[in-house]
């Protein structure tokens, strides 16, 4: 099973592969399939690390590791007892934290995300708590035109993970 760094562990993985930060962070994922899933969409999107709770929060369990397809041994996880403070060290690195949230004031396609960048994944729910959403810099949204009000968070992280990488390999 995977171990987990410390966060300055994980953000010196940006600074040795000379890449714009790109970091996600879950805020109370409880399901071991969102998670294993959104670790192998991380993996596969060049994710540089995910950031979760030490409480509170599903961590790297068997089910995990199997439903990432190895992608848990790949992707550095860092444990935190803190999200908000986390954020907090992020921005001291001139990261920006965006949250992915229904109530969002921005379409995530709208958003510039070639910045240094840490996307924010609320419970499954619940979505992001209030304290991590005061200290987003900014809420995007994903619109949606069906009935259900929401996405799966793994579907919803895939989405923004992917619309990341589009933005970052169409830069000139």
């Amino acid at each position: 099973m995977s171990k987990y760094c410390s966060l300055s562990d994980l953000l010196d993985i940006s600074k040795e592969k000379n890449e714009e930060p790109f970091y996600l962070i879950l805020d109370g994922i409880e399901d071991p399939h969102n998670f294993g899933a959104i670790l192998r969409t991380a993996e596969c999107a060049g994710v540089h690390g995910v950031i979760i709770r030490k409480n509170r929060q599903v961590q790297v369990t068997e089910t995990v590791v199997r439903v990432s397809t190895g992608a848990a041994d790949l992707v550095k996880i860092a444990r935190v007892p803190n999200i908000a403070e986390a954020i907090n060290t992020l921005k001291d690195q001139a990261i920006t934290v965006v949250g992915l949230e229904a109530s969002g004031n921005q379409e995530y396609s709208k958003t510039d995300l070639i910045i240094p960048l840490a996307l924010v994944i609320g419970s499954e729910g619940k979505g992001i708590s209030h304290l991590v959403k005061q200290r987003c810099d900014q809420l995007i949204n994903i619109p949606l035109k069906g009935q259900i009000s929401s996405l799966n968070a793994s579907v919803a992280a895939g989405i923004v993970m992917f619309e990341v990488v589009r933005h970052r390999n169409t830069r000139i």
